[in-house]
């Protein structure tokens, strides 16, 4: 894929450096040619315009505050007017808001004064890596995401446009809608498509050990700490770090990030100082953060900084008419990953009970059900009969309550609870108890009790 740096390889790449103080420009400049970059300063937005109407820099920073205007109208301006070039703007120290501000107006990345030269030239090198072609962004995204239905149109959209950024992205999506395939896409259509992608389940960490395994330690910190280790934001460097299912960080761990997003640093359990970290952070829930913020469950400062941009995944049931070639090409993966014969067909009767489906796992849900349906099939089609479609819990007749005691008609209830639950999770067990609030000792409970260990 063409990045800034190959497409420039015969000419001397130049920055727009855009500050009304001269000390500022002058630290930058000397900066960026010690990395071997061309470099124009200017003082203000109009020398700044003029500039880039000449169309000759690969990347532009720009302070915030300028004379005759803010950084936030020369972010739009470029983003109108050459869409193809990164800019990045300077922050003051502890103006978070600005820095997103920025970011959702289109800002490549932000620094902060006073500025450090670690983070500039990070942000610098990753701006230069980043792929210029739009063709060649959507011959990645198309493969993996497939189908030609609106909702899934607009979200490869969305997912090539914030592959352009290194702003913050959250994910929404209900289970199994994709959210994490969407993050490895972002990381791979981006300028960090070098590095590593580290995923993250939060609600799969124990409490006591969040911080020791996001930030690292150091050797004798605690009992059993031998040596040093990095934790997910080390390990990430220069990458990605995907947080899935963000909402089920506890609040004191949700302090702690916060400040890591904020100034970019890290401290390691046991260390005196802080170490700078290069991240991208993407996050996803099938949460809404939003509610969670209204109970008090979840930061409101620390959703701000998470969802600078937002990305929906949309639910397979909005987007029925992809589901003939995704069941098909589902097929085509599993077979060839048997190394069996040529992958079955699905008969015209199999394609209908797919389609009318609900599909309350999503994608997910429609890759176990074709596996299934795969491995016991006794033709060399599928037909509907194979596909053994459970109508979801929700579409299940209780009897009303007069009809049972009210210790049955609870049981009921809480079966169809259980199984939608094991269903969305593909019966993993402490997903589901996740899902339903309860622990997984207790979910174990229930479904001994209810017979449903089976």
């Amino acid at each position: 894929m063409a990045t800034n740096l190959e497409r420039a390889s015969k000419a001397r790449l130049r920055v727009l450096v855009v500050d009304d103080e001269a000390d500022i420009r002058e630290l930058l400049d000397l900066t960026l040619a010690r990395m071997g970059l061309g470099c124009d300063c200017v003082g203000t937005l109009a020398e700044a315009r003029r500039l880039l109407a000449q169309g000759s820099h690969h990347l532009c920073l720009t302070d915030m505050r300028l004379p005759d205007g803010d950084g936030l109208e020369l972010v739009r301006h470029i983003g109108e007017h050459v869409p193809d070039m990164p800019v990045a703007v300077i922050t003051a120290h502890g103006s978070a808001e600005n820095a997103v501000s920025a970011l959702k107006a289109g800002a490549f990345d932000y620094l902060t004064k006073p500025v450090s030269l670690d983070q500039l030239r990070a942000l610098v090198k990753s701006a230069m890596e980043l792929p210029v072609a739009v063709e060649q962004r959507e011959q990645i995204a198309a493969p993996s995401l497939l189908g030609q239905s609106p909702a899934m149109t607009e979200a490869r959209d969305l997912i090539e446009r914030m592959a352009r950024s290194q702003a913050p992205v959250h994910i929404t999506g209900e289970s199994g809608s994709g959210k994490e395939l969407a993050a490895r896409l972002i990381h791979r259509m981006g300028a960090r498509q070098q590095g590593p992608f580290v995923p993250v389940n939060c609600g799969a960490i124990p409490e006591n050990l969040m911080e020791s395994e996001f930030f690292g330690y150091r050797k004798g910190a605690f009992t059993g700490a031998d040596a040093d280790r990095d934790g997910f934001f080390q390990v990430a460097q220069g990458g990605t770090l995907f947080l899935d299912e963000v909402a089920d960080l506890p609040l004191s761990m949700q302090v702690k990030l916060l400040r890591a997003i904020q100034e970019k640093k890290v401290r390691r359990v046991g260390s005196p100082g802080e170490e700078s970290v290069d991240v991208r952070l993407i996050s996803a829930t099938h949460q809404n953060l939003r509610r969670q913020v209204e109970q008090g469950r979840f930061r409101q400062d620390l959703q701000f900084r998470l969802n600078v941009l937002e990305l929906r995944m949309p639910a397979l049931r909005e987007c029925r008419e992809d589901i003939p070639l995704l069941a098909t090409r589902v097929l085509e993966r599993l077979a060839a990953q048997a190394a069996s014969d040529p992958a079955p067909s699905l008969t015209a009767a199999a394609l209908r009970a797919l389609s009318d489906y609900p599909f309350p796992g999503n994608v997910r849900e429609l890759e176990n059900i074709l596996e299934r349906a795969l491995a016991l099939r006794t033709t060399d089609c599928i037909d509907s009969g194979d596909l053994n479609l459970i109508p979801p819990a929700e579409n299940q007749e209780v009897p009303p309550l007069g009809q049972l005691s009210l210790q049955d008609h609870l049981d009921r209830v809480e079966r169809q609870a259980i199984l939608e639950a094991l269903q969305k999770t593909r019966f993993n067990r402490t997903a589901a108890a996740r899902l339903l609030g309860v622990t997984f000792r207790s979910l174990r409970y229930r479904m001994e009790r209810l017979g449903l260990n089976d």
